[in-house]
């Protein structure tokens, strides 16, 4: 699933491509796309509005609408927004498309697993509410360490856990977990309770480093299921320390990354470098 800078990604291209236009025409071509949408039709309430801004919250993005609406955006595991020439015609996957008024480039919703959905909250410009209970995420402005510091410890669960919360932080998801961990020399098992605040604060800080320096390079690319508007993959899979990483040789200390089975999906570590503390319950 797309996280962060991925997302992020997606958001800078909309903006670059879509802000101060106006939408002609929404076609819905798969009902999953707008599964969670409630209320009048989406190509009723887009059709004349004009897209003002973009904004980002953890792995949400929405269109910011002169109404005052927003356009909700989750890319689920495969979503893709793209910008397409007028009149092409629409991918095999394609779910919803945008067009507009000025004859541009539309906007094409892709998405082959269909788990991504769009909807629009109206008044939901600023904080669309179906997101409002999510945290802030490192890239926020208002992001504050130090209480989410204290809420981490608060806890009694793994530290791996608790990055993944998207009520704690949000935006982090399993490959920028298993990185932060590494670079912090934290196994992902570590109890939160039994963390100093320094050591939560360093791994929050190596979360955002590390996404900081995905999102330079385009993000996280595994297959062609993530890509940018313009539809070119991202790099950094070729800098991950730990995640994807088995049996490759640490790059700090030379011993095989070792995997294990996480909540359905898996964790990637060192098992030099991030031991195991004796203590997990």
């Amino acid at each position: 699933m797309p996280e962060l800078p991925e997302v992020e990604v997606v958001r800078a291209g909309i903006h670059d491509h879509f802000v101060g236009r106006r939408i002609s025409h929404a076609t819905v071509r798969h009902p999953r796309a707008v599964r969670r949408h409630v209320g009048a039709p989406i190509e009723a309430l887009l059709q004349g509005v004009t897209i003002t801004g973009t904004a980002r919250r953890g792995k949400y993005l929405w269109l910011q609408l002169d109404c005052d609406d927003a356009l909700l955006v989750h890319l689920g595991m495969s979503g893709q927004v793209l910008v397409l020439a007028e009149g092409h015609l629409p991918a095999v996957h394609e779910r919803v498309r945008l067009e507009f008024d000025d004859g541009g480039g539309a906007l094409s919703f892709v998405d082959q697993r269909t788990f991504g959905h769009l909807l629009v909250d109206e008044g939901g410009a600023q904080l669309p509410a179906p997101i409002a209970h999510i945290a802030r995420d490192p890239f926020d402005p208002e992001f504050a360490i130090e209480d989410v510091v204290t809420r981490i410890r608060r806890r009694h669960t793994g530290i791996k856990r608790a990055l993944l919360d998207q009520s704690v932080v949000s935006g982090i998801g399993n490959i920028y977990a298993d990185e932060a961990l590494w670079a912090a020399r934290l196994h992902g098992e570590r109890l939160t309770d039994r963390l100093s605040r320094a050591q939560i604060r360093g791994v929050l800080q190596a979360a955002e480093q590390v996404m900081r320096e995905a999102l330079a390079q385009g993000g996280t690319s595994f297959d062609a299921l993530y890509v940018n508007v313009n539809g070119a993959s991202g790099y950094f899979d070729r800098s991950l320390n730990a995640y994807g990483q088995r049996d490759r040789p640490c790059s700090r200390c030379g011993t095989p990354i070792v995997r294990q089975q996480f909540m359905n999906r898996s964790s990637y570590s060192c098992p030099r470098c991030q031991r195991r503390s004796r203590a997990t319950n």
